[in-house]
């Protein structure tokens, strides 16, 4: 019996960690966007996540989970604004929280190439209406996902939030896999290095 277990938990957490590699890592660059939503929920979404808080992989995990924000989850209305972080002016959430682009997303796509356990590290951005806005001049519109909720766009790009940032201005999904990047006021993508 503890031999049969044993193998069923070593095929969960294989199956878990080739299901966390799609979400990032490579080149950069973006991808087709025919790949087809993964469920999220239940078991294999905490095996995701239990599997991205052990090691570093393409996407930003490598250390312990965090609660991150909890503006992804709320679903009510979201206001978007800017803050200065770095030299740069970039687009927060009204609680501060910093939105991100992630490379592998195709502009006027209708579904997010963020999938799976990706989704755990990088909560999409969900607003029930259209995002109040302050300070923010790109086009805002929105995308379904996989169960339903509107995914905030800008210029055609779903935006999302990073677990690791826990506070107003942090920006610790910068740069991560060379895929994710801060949003401009105007919707462009800041590649630099913010400090």
């Amino acid at each position: 019996m503890n031999k049969r277990a044993a193998l069923v938990l070593a095929a969960f957490t294989a199956a878990s960690s080739l299901a966390l590699v799609g979400c990032g890592g490579g080149s950069g660059g973006g991808t087709s966007g025919s790949s087809s939503p993964a469920s999220s929920s239940g078991a294999s979404s905490s095996a995701a996540s239990s599997s991205a808080a052990g090691g570093g992989d393409a996407y930003g995990s490598g250390g312990s989970s965090s609660s991150g924000s909890s503006s992804a989850q709320a679903g009510g209305e979201v206001e978007l604004k800017t803050t200065t972080v770095g030299g740069q002016k970039i687009i927060v959430d009204e609680k501060g929280m910093t939105v991100y682009y992630y490379t592998r997303d195709n502009k006027g796509a209708t579904v997010s190439a963020c999938t799976g356990g990706c989704i755990t590290l990088w909560p999409p951005v969900i607003s029930s209406e259209s995002p109040k806005l302050d300070g923010v001049t790109a086009t805002v519109g929105s995308i379904k996902t996989p169960d339903g909720k509107n995914q905030v766009t800008l210029n055609g790009m779903p935006i999302y939030y990073y677990q690791k940032d826990t506070g107003p201005g942090q920006v610790n999904g910068q740069a991560v896999a060379g895929v994710w990047y801060v949003v401009g006021a105007d919707g462009t993508m800041i590649t630099s290095a913010l400090k």
